[in-house]
């Protein structure tokens, strides 16, 4: 391993007169060769934080932040970043993230232990050239599982955040939980609530794009899988969670609406992962209010916009999530006029492409079918006839300027308006986009006043 490691890390290691080791994600990446460009680098001694900073910064490192209480050193070489923790032994408040107390120690055994699981509690003696593992976690990563450095309900018990943690390990790596672990996780569930959604969010965003940290495709179902089983999911997404076991028409689904709602995200693009999670939502309220699941994207829209609030996502994502959840349902048995997907276009040619790729994952995930979605195939092909044309897709490519409709006795306050209009018969082929006939149609449609010496 010692050759995987950065040449300043084995200067800091060299400058210590104490064993500096490599631990958590780096050691068990390379146990489990798990390839990643990013690795998370944390480090660990039987030294106090204040001495491993003198020797760091004696070899050319920068401290970045010190936490005494914790013996933590967040430092930095040539823009890589790194993690030092002081052996230590940390004590709870059940749920708290933040340990009450911290004692420092020199034995390994009692740091590993406050760890949270064995996969990331294999130590690496960078000097030494060896591994140490006081809790037989090698023999975990060997085995692709995953199970906690201590008893599973205590160690849930002390920071609910391990709950996701646990989903998201399992998403990334593909390590699957013991039963112990799991039920360990089930017990303690309800800790979920006392970390802030900030948290949860961050670590449920990780879960829906774990195909990025090691290219395994498909990875985030795993994650979403895991929520489920430990019943976290119908804690942090309960009107989600509504779909378990709620059958659709078997002729068109393989799965039930939260089933269907995981392999929508499993085939999803990166771009729209958290509107693929949502984007039924609206199932579930709509089939016990009403008994079907009609009119389901509108209902789901203004559901998705609550669970976006709740989980503190941005205002950008959730203005994404919301409209293609509203919008997803749009021409699905491909019926709809040719002029009216053209005027679907032009109001939502903001999110068009993301709304194309729910609209295939959705399509997919239906029975696993990967062939082009019919509805994505009609309207990107309306699309692309729509450019061959010319026809204009936004204001901006329009041949009329709002001052010239004033010009020509276009009220001030009905420019915008009447410019929108302009723009989406345009493509709809009832006007050319020629300056002339544009002004000569917005009287004409608008009602606005003609020309003294026009016909009338």
């Amino acid at each position: 391993m010692k050759a995987t490691l950065p040449e300043n890390l084995i200067s800091l290691a060299e400058a210590c007169p104490y064993p500096l080791y490599v631990v958590g994600g780096r050691v068990r990446d390379f146990l489990a060769d798990l390839k990643t460009e990013a690795p998370d680098t944390d480090v660990c001694a039987p030294a106090p934080a204040e001495d491993f900073i003198t020797r760091a910064e004696s070899v050319g490192f920068k401290i970045d932040a010190l936490y005494k209480n914790t013996g933590t050193v967040k430092l930095s070489y040539g823009g890589e970043n790194y993690e030092f923790t002081s052996f230590r032994s940390d004590e709870y408040v059940r749920g708290e993230h933040r340990p009450v107390n911290t004692f420092f120690t020199t034995d390994i055994f009692l740091d590993a232990r406050r760890r949270d699981f064995k996969c990331n509690a294999v130590y690496y003696d960078i000097c030494g050239g060896q591994f140490v593992d006081p809790l037989g976690g090698i023999a975990e990563i060997k085995a692709r599982a995953l199970s906690t450095v201590a008893a599973s309900e205590k160690v849930f018990g002390e920071d609910g955040l391990r709950l996701m943690r646990l989903a998201r390990i399992s998403a990334e790596t593909g390590f699957v939980p013991t039963e112990e672990c799991l039920g360990g996780a089930r017990k303690n569930a309800r800790l979920i609530a006392d970390v802030a959604p900030e948290r949860v969010w961050a670590e449920l965003d990780r879960i829906l794009h774990a195909d990025l940290r090691y290219g395994r495709q498909y990875a985030a179902i795993n994650g979403l899988s895991v929520l489920k089983n430990t019943d976290v999911l119908e804690l942090i997404l309960p009107e989600l969670y509504l779909g378990n076991g709620m059958p659709q028409r078997s002729d068109i689904h393989r799965y039930d609406v939260l089933e269907h709602s995981f392999r929508t995200v499993m085939y999803a693009d990166g771009k729209i992962r958290l509107a693929a999670l949502l984007h039924d939502v609206g199932k579930p309220y709509c089939k016990i209010k009403n008994g079907n699941f009609y009119g389901h994207e509108t209902e789901g829209a203004k559901i998705a916009e609550e669970v976006c609030a709740r989980l503190k996502v941005s205002k950008k994502l959730t203005e994404q999530v919301v409209a293609l959840t509203a919008l997803h349902m749009y021409d699905l048995r491909c019926d709809a006029r040719e002029s009216k997907v053209r005027k679907f276009i032009i109001k939502h040619l903001k999110y068009f492409d993301e709304l194309m790729l729910l609209k295939q994952a959705d399509y997919s995930a239906c029975r696993d079918d990967l062939s082009p979605a019919p509805s994505v195939v009609k309207m990107t092909g309306v699309l692309q006839k729509m450019k061959e044309e010319g026809v204009p897709l936004c204001l901006k490519e329009l041949n009329v300027r709002g001052d010239e409709l004033i010009s020509s006795g276009c009220p001030k306050e009905l420019t915008a308006k009447t410019l929108e209009g302009l723009l989406l018969d345009c493509a709809a082929g009832q006007v050319k986009n020629e300056k002339q006939s544009l002004i000569t149609y917005a009287k004409k449609v608008a009602m606005l006043p003609a020309d003294k010496n026009s016909p009338k």
